[in-house]
């Protein structure tokens, strides 16, 4: 053996930098799955994490129907739905839920010479274009909502998701809620048997289908609509007043979300009362294993401390709506509790 710098070898000098380097270059990873919707603002919380934490957050933007399969399956650390589970599934899967944020789900359309906010869509309209009964953008339950707007003697193009999504079912739970038909012949779930239209895969797909297709509408989370500068839709709400997507009428909506009573935190924010809440919002949720490994479970729990402590300001500048600090005060004791912490 060759001897280098007082006695040290060369094999033991390039042991001892492998070792060093390995300490340099690795960082704690954390695996998760789920719903498109919360994907713009959990990748941005996830980029500053590992830039404070060295702790890598890999999330696959699969839909929320994907996210709670790979929870069950035991195959990520975290999942994301936007689609709350009932006690009873939660229990039988052996899982603990929270939300982390509010999002607001927007119609968006593809109509020549219509600008974004123009157009004026209602739940009973909304629910019968996607019950393939309003075919026309110039049909008269439309055109009564927008008596300022020339609307062209065009075919609608219906675009829905192909992939379980959350986002379906908050737009379907509020479909449901506007018409008695789409409750009773479509219901509301993660994938659902749409009457019409063509699916596009996460939010991204809906509104890059919605962008290319001329006389389309679709459905995406609202960060997506300002992202690809989707051409969004205003809303009549349960108070029967028009309002546009954004931060304020979201956070009227959630003003409705009181989780006190609401096991596992079980609630559905469509159609909320007030006369500037946003009728599609919804929560969004993490899910995690009681079984899992407790140092898994450790640093999932960490980053979603994170993210409701020092994550609000990236959510509110893509338009989420931070949980308030009551509420997250009970979201911490939950977990605690569930996850023996």
């Amino acid at each position: 053996m060759f001897k280098l710098f007082r006695g040290f070898s060369v094999t033991a000098i390039a042991v001892l930098l492998s070792f060093s380097l390995c300490g340099l270059s690795e960082a704690a990873s954390i695996t998760g799955a789920g719903g498109t919707a919360i994907y713009p603002v959990l990748s941005k919380w996830a980029e500053a994490y590992k830039q404070k934490m060295n702790t890598e957050v890999n999330y696959q933007p699969i839909g929320s129907g994907g996210g709670i399969a790979q929870i069950k399956a035991k195959t990520v650390a975290f999942a994301n739905s936007d689609k709350p589970l009932k006690p009873e599934e939660l229990k039988q899967a052996n899982l603990v839920q929270f939300p982390i944020v509010i999002i607001g789900i927007t119609p968006v359309v593809n109509i020549p010479n219509v600008a974004a906010g123009q157009m004026i869509l209602d739940g009973k309209a909304l629910a019968d274009i996607y019950l393939g009964k309003i075919k026309k953008w110039n049909d008269p339950a439309i055109q009564t909502l927008n008596p300022n707007l020339k609307l062209p003697d065009t075919q609608i193009t219906v675009v829905h998701r192909s992939d379980g999504s959350g986002t379906t079912f908050n737009f379907a739970d509020y479909l449901g809620k506007m018409s008695p038909e789409w409750k009773s012949k479509v219901g509301a779930d993660t994938s659902v048997q749409w009457p019409t239209g063509v699916g596009g895969k996460g939010n991204a797909g809906v509104a890059a289908y919605v962008q290319q297709v001329a006389g389309s509408i679709g459905y995406v989370e609202y960060a997506y609509a300002i992202e690809n500068k989707s051409i969004y839709t205003k809303m009549k709400n349960h108070d029967g007043q028009v309002v546009s997507p954004d931060l304020s009428t979201f956070e009227a909506a959630a003003k409705g979300a009181d989780f006190t009573n609401a096991q596992d935190f079980y609630l559905i924010l469509t159609d909320q009362p007030g006369a500037n809440s946003w009728p599609i919002s919804a929560a969004t949720y993490i899910l995690v294993r009681k079984d899992s490994p407790k140092n898994q479970n450790d640093e999932v729990l960490k980053f979603v401390t994170w993210c409701m402590s020092n994550g609000q300001n990236r959510a509110k500048s893509l338009s989420y709506v931070p949980l308030p600090e009551k509420t997250v005060q009970m979201i911490q004791s939950y977990y605690k509790k569930q996850l023996g912490m």
